[in-house]
């Protein structure tokens, strides 16, 4: 018999019964959220929280129905919160098959969150505790918080055991301690049997995460679990995919040649300068631009646009070449424009693109000068900032 199946032996008709609870709360007639549940049904587990909360309340008592509409509760809670968990990470698997968003879509996998949620608030009241439905609601905040804390730290390069704690204080080692806490709470344990439960159940879930990013590191079919992915890897975490350049100047500096034709669309050869800007972007891994606009910009937005009529010609004229290099120039990149309505200086065009970036590293670029180097610039930068994890900035010697 394995290790599991031992623990397991003393609560097994409590676990037996508390499946067909979790399948029942989770099912539902209506097509889209019927399929979804089902869904998120089929992924199964080794239901090590509602173990947990059935040992301690047998350690000190009896499994009740108070009991188990508080694991049930407690389950569904953090059901919700991996289907939501997988929409804020992108996430596309969760234990081996399809995460909710990527079957779907992220409104469906938010509304479903919320439905299991729902569902989660209900059966915690059917324990009719006050005192267990604090735990659980408090759980809640906790769980948040420490997502909040791991995508706020997620991009430094080095983590320190401090933070590393904290995170794990507020994700894993709380889940479990509410485990312990409610399943001794649900078998009127005392306040210093339910206090000693509490601190065992912090401390199972400390070593259970320890243990569970140890495997990260291991790329391994044996371990039963996706490996080769740490949580805190820089690889992906620092990567930069979006990049913001301001050309709303008025280019005075070159006028009367600006009055009516952006400086950006000054041609090197026989591209505008901006193109190259977008090239050397791209270059580096940026798939998202955004371009910080004025008055009078309009032919910038008309270059990186598709032009049909042009396509056409040089189409039936048997002109591939040039059309197949047309046809490039608004297919670089995924390039948005945004205006500057007021002339408020560099600081204030960056800004307005804050809604573009979020909280996400970002390359700012300017083509007012050329350099020539076997590695762009940009991609210079970019691969500082990847070793440091700290904002660079790239300056050229000028004569005074």
């Amino acid at each position: 018999m394995d290790y599991l199946s031992t623990i397991k032996q003393p609560i097994s008709q409590e676990l037996d019964e508390f499946v067909l609870r979790f399948s029942d709360s989770l099912s539902h007639t209506d097509g889209l959220l019927s399929q979804a549940l089902e869904h998120i049904k089929n992924r199964g587990g080794k239901r090590m929280r509602p173990m947990l909360i059935f040992l301690l309340a047998k350690n000190f008592g009896q499994v009740s129905d108070v009991t188990q509409n508080a694991a049930l509760g407690l389950e569904l809670l953090h059901t919700a919160s991996l289907v939501h968990d997988d929409v804020v990470d992108e996430s596309t698997e969760r234990r081996g098959q399809a995460s909710v968003n990527a079957t779907y879509n992220n409104k469906v996998a938010v509304l479903v969150g919320d439905y299991v949620l729902s569902t989660a608030l209900l059966h915690i009241s059917y324990t009719r505790s006050d005192i267990i439905v604090r735990e659980l609601a408090n759980l809640g905040r906790t769980l948040s918080n420490g997502e909040i804390l791991q995508l706020s730290n997620i991009r430094n390069q080095i983590i320190s055991e401090d933070v590393y704690y904290q995170v794990i204080m507020q994700k894993t080692a709380a889940l479990f301690e509410s485990c312990a806490t409610i399943g001794a709470l649900s078998a009127g344990a005392s306040t210093e049997q339910v206090e000693a439960a509490k601190v065992f159940g912090r401390n199972i879930g400390i070593i259970f995460q320890i243990r569970d990013d140890i495997f990260d590191y291991f790329d391994s079919k044996d371990i039963g679990k996706p490996t080769g992915n740490a949580a805190y890897s820089t690889e992906d975490n620092m990567k930069i995919t979006k990049a913001v350049i301001p050309a709303a100047g008025f280019g005075t500096r070159v006028l009367p040649a600006t009055k009516n034709i952006p400086k950006e669309m000054f041609p090197i050869v026989d591209k505008p300068t901006i193109q190259y800007i977008v090239e050397e972007a791209v270059s580096a891994g940026i798939t998202d631009i955004l371009i910080i606009t004025n008055r009078g910009k309009g032919l910038m937005e008309d270059h990186f646009d598709r032009s049909p009529e042009l396509e056409q010609i040089l189409e039936r004229g048997g002109k591939t070449e040039f059309l197949e290099v047309v046809k490039g120039i608004s297919e670089l990149a995924n390039i948005s424009f945004i205006r500057q309505k007021e002339m408020k200086g560099l600081g204030h065009a960056v800004l307005k693109a804050k809604s573009f970036v979020g909280n996400e590293p970002f390359a700012v670029l300017f083509g007012d000068g050329v350099i020539i180097s076997k590695k762009p610039a940009i991609q210079q930068l970019i691969d500082h900032y990847g070793e440091y994890g700290e904002g660079v900035v790239g300056v050229k010697k000028v004569p005074e």
